[in-house]
């Protein structure tokens, strides 16, 4: 694609990193077939090869207008056609950095910009999110019956083991995961402390910084990655061998710190170090040598649907290791169709856009129940939770499933 950006974007890094992204892109098409928008609506400026016209049309300085920018809005950010995609185009680096200019060529209704801005602290802020989660659960007669399943009926984590081993990770806990499913972050501490690797709690509970990030708001994001960054540097000086998040949405974030605070000079080096620290729980036990921990005597596994979420296979192109460590845990894993369409969570995507999102989950949750599984697994708490609002089926955390096949060796309140 020939490309003639304006005179100031290719004085900037991050314009001569869109510009080589739209040159790689040959027109061919193949994205259409693997995006959810497209697939839906039907309207190619909904789709990746779409969309990409339109930024390079904002990014050479022709005039857009609100179309344009509900275009880029509806984008998922699945990423499943940067996997389809023969050119290698990095379609979801290039939304990154259109996004944030394009909030400065097309200003937003006032109701837009207060929905916006309610979504990140509401999500975010440290203890709003569980006064909303804890007023939902007081009043849930009230509310629709998809809501109050998303947000299901609480519980209370069960022991952590004990920090008794020499290989040490740090276990992020991220900013709605310990409302929704406090168990997931135990479940994985169990499972890593029978492989001998103890999981220390991250002290800061907060946003990876991907909220804000999505909607468009980089200086927020980048004060999350700041604040985690500073939180998480003692464990990462004492000596703790990854980073480590349950929610693989959070992880390609993290991993992007290098790029997000690239121009920091107070935080570049060590953004750089906890990017390359950071890793899904799958890739950690996935990594280890030799199958899982023996399962205890009991009856056969039950028959399990594996949701990837997008960010996992498209994101961190990270694919099978969790379908293999649930067959070694002895699950029967059921048949899903087009496995790599989104559900339609997307982050803060199923508030703003739902009725593609609830059409979305209606497709992904038939593809799952079409193999009569007794339960469906994923790898994502926004997965989980859009899920659980659809499906009468329980939906937990992958890691939940293994652990309760493997009894944890040492344990304290």
């Amino acid at each position: 694609m020939q490309t003639s950006l304006t005179a100031d974007l290719r004085q900037t890094a991050a314009g001569r990193e869109a510009d080589a992204i739209l040159r790689k892109c040959v027109h061919c098409g193949f994205c259409l077939a693997t995006c959810p928008t497209y697939g839906i609506l039907g309207d190619e400026l909904d789709s990746p090869r779409g969309r990409i016209y339109l930024v390079k049309q904002l990014l050479e300085g022709s005039p857009v207008a609100g179309p344009t920018q509900t275009h880029l809005d509806r984008c998922l950010g699945c990423r499943a056609c940067e996997t389809t995609c023969p050119s290698g185009v990095e379609y979801g680096r290039l939304v990154d950095i259109a996004r944030p200019l394009i909030e400065t060529r097309v200003p937003r209704r006032l109701f837009d910009r207060l929905r916006r801005w309610t979504l990140i602290h509401a999500l975010t802020a440290r203890g709003h999110f569980r006064t909303l989660v804890a007023l939902a659960r007081t009043f849930s007669l009230f509310l629709p019956r998809s809501l109050r399943a998303k947000i299901g009926p609480g519980s209370r984590a069960h022991a952590w083991p004990a920090a008794i081993h020499a290989r040490r990770i740090l276990l992020v806990q991220g900013c709605v995961q310990p409302d929704l499913a406090p168990d997931i972050d135990t479940a994985a501490a169990q499972v890593l402390d029978r492989l001998g690797i103890s999981a220390i709690r991250a002290h800061r509970r907060g946003c990876c910084g991907a909220v804000p990030h999505h909607l468009a708001d980089e200086q927020g994001a980048a004060r999350h990655a700041r604040a985690n960054i500073d939180s998480w540097w003692p464990e990462i000086e004492a000596g703790a061998e990854a980073i480590v998040i349950t929610a693989s949405g959070c992880v390609p974030m993290i991993k992007d710190y290098a790029v997000l605070l690239r121009d920091d000079a107070a935080y570049r080096e060590r953004a750089q170090r906890v990017s390359s620290l950071a890793r899904d729980l799958s890739e950690v036990i996935g990594g280890e040598r030799g199958p899982l921990p023996a399962a205890p005597a009991g009856p056969v596994a039950m028959r399990l649907a594996f949701q990837a979420p997008c960010s996992l296979q498209h994101g961190l192109k990270v694919r099978g290791v969790v379908e293999r460590l649930l067959t070694e845990s002895g699950y029967t894993l059921t048949p899903v169709q087009d496995p790599h369409l989104c559900c339609g969570s997307a982050g803060s995507y199923w508030l703003l856009q739902p009725e593609i999102a609830d059409e979305l989950s209606r497709r992904k949750v038939a593809a799952l129940e079409a193999g009569m599984p007794s339960a469906i697994a994923t790898a994502n708490i926004g997965c989980l939770t859009q899920l659980r609002g659809a499906t009468a089926l329980p939906v937990r955390h992958w890691v939940e499933f293994v652990a309760d096949r493997i009894a944890p060796s040492s344990a304290r309140p």
